[in-house]
């Protein structure tokens, strides 16, 4: 009986979870995940958290005055409001909605209010983004400790119809992860392409990976590239716009996120400049 109810679930996000921030397209992403809980039916939930900043005074020596203290809370509450502001105004029709917010660390309070939710909607935060200010979130950091996938939505993208999905496979358990995960966007996709890059690419099982989703009543094929002419993430992401895709599914972190970080890598790469939005999972 478990069984058949986790094979139900996999139809559907119950409830999608989209962080707000202030910054110029912050309201990309809620338009996004809106559209996303319109098609499933899904529970909208806003999250937004902002550590309130008191000003610093050399060594601490000198006692702070309450009231300075209070006035950053304010501040910071008020921020937190006009989050909201954003949140519903961005959310359109959707009746089933629900707004958290907490003065705390915006990384933490993300990662503890997962739990109420199927499915991350974040916005893109690379280096040639504009910023999201103190309510900023780090996806790299959320993917790492969600234990949800997240979906990473580059600025002025406010729908995705999901008809056409690529999936950068690799045979790894954080690849095989966001398959499961993303099943619910694949069952209504028309096109799925299961895509390995590189040397190894015919080792990596694509054709028994489009099979399984055949198997899910989603029309998949492997495609193989193991002679890339580009970078992967630009083989990735050129072939996901040749093919009309707006969706990506990746596995994330794959190798250590230090080595990531050092040597650079897919998920780093897609973070930072995903030109689609893009599910990860780890």
């Amino acid at each position: 009986m478990s069984e058949i109810k986790e094979a139900l679930q996999l139809s559907t996000y119950a409830s999608i979870m989209v962080t707000l921030n202030l910054g110029v397209d912050a309201a990309d992403s809620v338009k996004l995940a809106s559209s996303l809980a319109s098609t499933f039916s899904s529970r909208l939930i806003g999250v937004a958290a902002e550590e309130f900043v008191v000003p610093y005074y050399g060594d601490g020596a000198i006692a702070i005055d309450p009231a300075i203290i209070e006035q950053a809370k304010r501040e910071a509450a008020e921020n937190l409001a006009k989050a909201e502001t954003v949140f519903r105004r961005a959310a359109g029709t959707i009746n089933d909605i629900d707004w958290r917010c907490a003065l705390t660390y915006p990384n933490s309070f993300a990662l503890e209010q997962a739990r109420a939710a199927d499915l991350v909607v974040v916005g893109r935060q690379g280096p040639d983004d504009a910023s999201h200010g103190r309510m900023a979130i780090s996806p790299g950091d959320l993917v790492m400790g969600l234990g949800r996938p997240i979906l990473v939505v580059p600025p002025r993208k406010e729908h995705l119809s999901g008809k056409h999905v690529v999936i950068a496979w690799k045979d790894t358990r954080e690849a095989r992860r966001a398959v499961w995960d993303a099943l619910p966007l694949l069952k209504r996709a028309e096109r799925v392409f299961v895509l390995a890059i590189g040397p190894d690419a015919g080792a990596q099982g694509a054709a028994d990976v489009s099979d399984h989703l055949q198997r899910h009543g989603v029309p998949s094929r492997a495609t193989i590239r193991s002679e890339p002419t580009r970078f992967v993430v630009d083989e990735l992401t050129g072939f996901a716009e040749q093919e009309g895709a707006d969706l990506i599914v990746s596995g994330a972190y794959g190798h250590s996120r230090m080595r990531e970080w050092l040597f650079g890598g897919v998920t780093q790469d897609l973070l930072d400049s995903t030109p689609i939005p893009c599910l990860l999972s780890h």
